[in-house]
């Protein structure tokens, strides 16, 4: 994909859109295909639920293990058959809009990753009204410290998030790690079907829980964020793969396109994939499957596989 040379930022094409098809554009459950928007949401998170379960069962696994000292900061770990403390960890952070969904229906990936020797990471957060943004940023920085500090000789920490936890692992790019005193392993990002500039949501029903200002929004906007420090990785070989859904809504797939281009204009490693014929709930919840193509990227990824 062409990537635009860097200068004085365009307006937003958000900014020309009406309050309505705005609305549009940030309520995925609108744009699936083969599902009712209701039907869509039930099926997602019974697919979760259904994973999560399956995973408690037939894994090795560490629940709820507190990563900070709030009710909320905890995480699932689930090991391969071979447990070791020299695995590879991918590391979950779950959709919802910071407003909805749980770690405790969100273990898609575990199965198939575990399968291949990489231990999964669930993380769990204080989503809207209890947690905040800023809150929220921080957690997910802290979640990844825990897992550094407690398998220090870990082949990688993966981070993969769906929506808005893509958001929170695209915030990590930026996280000063100095301040915890640890240098996470970070090899690779899978940002799936996420929202990078924050600004938009400001102006939709979506925020109500949130109660999310401007300034927050950019605060906690890595597109912007990004654009403006354009920090580069420790490890020039870590890859961040930015993936949406073809049906996606328009504007969530030039969210992804845009943070793509900024990435690779700051010298990331970095590679853009739409994936074919799938909407914003199947892109994550087809990680259940070992065959399924994203499954399958995660993999070669984080087993170095060409």
């Amino acid at each position: 994909m062409e990537v635009p040379e860097r200068g004085r930022r365009a307006e937003a094409p958000w900014k020309k859109l009406s309050k309505e098809e705005l609305e549009n554009q940030y309520s995925p459950s609108r744009w699936v295909i083969r599902l009712g928007a209701e039907e869509a949401l039930r099926t997602y998170s019974q697919i979760g639920d259904e994973a999560t379960k399956r995973a408690r069962a037939t894994r090795r696994n560490l629940l709820h293990v507190p990563y900070g000292d709030g009710e909320g900061e905890n995480l699932d770990i689930y090991f391969p058959e071979q447990v070791s403390e020299a695995s590879p960890f991918c590391v979950f952070f779950h959709g919802g809009y910071w407003q909805s969904g749980s770690k405790d229906t969100s273990a898609f990936m575990v199965n198939p990753l575990t399968a291949q020797g990489v231990a999964v990471v669930i993380v769990a957060y204080d989503i809207a009204p209890k947690g905040t943004l800023d809150q929220m940023v921080h957690q997910a920085t802290r979640s990844i410290v825990y897992i550094q500090k407690q398998y220090p000789r870990n082949e990688g920490i993966y981070l993969c998030g769906h929506s808005a936890g893509a958001h929170l692992a695209a915030m990590m790019l930026l996280a000063d790690w100095t301040k915890h005193a640890v240098a996470p392993n970070l090899r690779g990002f899978f940002l799936v079907s996420g929202i990078y500039d924050l600004e938009p949501i400001v102006f939709t029903s979506q925020n109500g829980p949130l109660l999310m200002t401007l300034e927050d929004a950019r605060r906690n906007g890595p597109q912007q964020l990004l654009e403006a420090a354009l920090t580069q990785p420790v490890d020039p070989a870590c890859h961040v793969l930015v993936i949406v859904g073809q049906h996606d809504s328009p504007e969530f797939s030039r969210q992804s396109r845009e943070f793509y281009q900024t990435l690779c204009r700051g010298g990331w490693n970095a590679s853009f994939e739409e994936l074919h014929d799938v909407d914003h709930f199947e892109i994550i919840w087809k990680l259940t499957q070992d065959d399924y193509v994203l499954t399958q990227m995660i993999l070669r990824t984080i087993l170095q596989e060409p």
